[in-house]
């Protein structure tokens, strides 16, 4: 059984760091890349006071590896970027390294609990063999697993509760306001721990549940093309649903699970807003500072 349960986080852990899209759809706010996935700017988002995000100063999006020069020049001439946040894995970063851009800032903050970096660290030779048609089908295989579910689950609450991950999302929030231009974030596929940081950064800024959630769900029409073709295999048979929803969180993002972490953020800290100032650190007044440099 533990061996089971091993196997099950290393799988949950593969399907973060192989990118399955070869595409991205034309999202709200989206940015034509050529080799970054999953990209938008944040500017244009509503706040509860009625002020809007600045646009061309908040970026989030998949990893750089594969950034081509067209996406160089657009990120130093349009966006004038000075600070990229990487939330990846050393080893995930190594394999797939940013493109390096002239006068840009790069900070590794790995906001994945020790469990799963432990797991990662043992299962290293086994995933780096393993090509995306195979990764699809072990994914597959697992949808129908009540343990590989559970795990899936579990992941987002595993972060926001993490000490670590608070500590370094923290540090985000605080680096993001000394910024002296445009800012971008990214894990892998843009989705999971660069989807929580965009939701803390939202919550600092001012905007509502519906906004953070809202932002926070359109990666699924990044990976709509992935996730309906894995999902048609799984589709009329028993248990589907939730083996859907197991997709939908590996391959997209499960609006279902980061819903609950926020009921759970709420349980647990009292309000999100309380929790980014009193688990991640990042004050009233820094968030009023915050809202004055990116609002409008």
């Amino acid at each position: 059984m533990e061996r089971k349960r091993y196997t099950i986080a290393i799988l949950l852990l593969a399907m973060m760091i192989w990118p399955f899209a070869t595409t991205i759809a034309q999202t709200p706010r989206a940015i034509a890349f050529e080799g970054i996935e999953n990209a938008r700017d944040m500017g244009g988002l509503v706040m509860q006071d009625g002020r809007t995000i600045r646009s061309g100063m908040l970026l989030r999006s998949g990893n750089l590896n594969k950034a081509s020069d067209a996406d160089v020049a657009i990120l130093k001439d349009r966006y004038r970027l000075t600070d990229v946040f990487d939330f990846r894995l050393e080893p995930e970063a190594a394999a797939a390294p940013d493109r390096v851009l002239d006068g840009v800032s790069y900070t590794h903050l790995s906001t994945l609990p020790q469990a799963f970096i432990a797991a990662f660290s043992s299962s290293r030779t086994d995933t780096a063999r393993m090509d995306p048609k195979s990764m699809m089908a072990t994914l597959v295989k697992h949808a129908f697993d009540p343990q590989a579910q559970a795990v899936a689950q579990k992941l987002y609450p595993a972060i926001v509760t993490d000490a670590l991950a608070q500590r370094y999302y923290g540090q985000f929030l605080r680096e993001v306001l000394e910024a002296e231009g445009g800012v971008l974030w990214h894990c892998s596929q843009g989705k999971d721990r660069a989807g929580l940081a965009s939701a803390l950064l939202l919550a600092a800024l001012g905007a509502s549940r519906d906004v953070i959630v809202e932002d926070f769900d359109l990666s699924n029409q990044s990976y709509a093309p992935q996730v309906e073709a894995i999902s048609a295999r799984i589709s009329g048979k028993e248990g589907a649903e939730a083996a859907l929803e197991f997709i939908r969180a590996m391959v997209g993002v499960s609006r279902k699970n980061f819903e609950a972490t926020l009921d759970l953020i709420d349980q647990k800290y009292g309000s999100l807003p309380d929790y980014v100032r009193n688990q991640l650190g990042f004050s009233k007044k820094q968030q009023k500072q915050l809202r004055k440099k990116y609002l409008q």
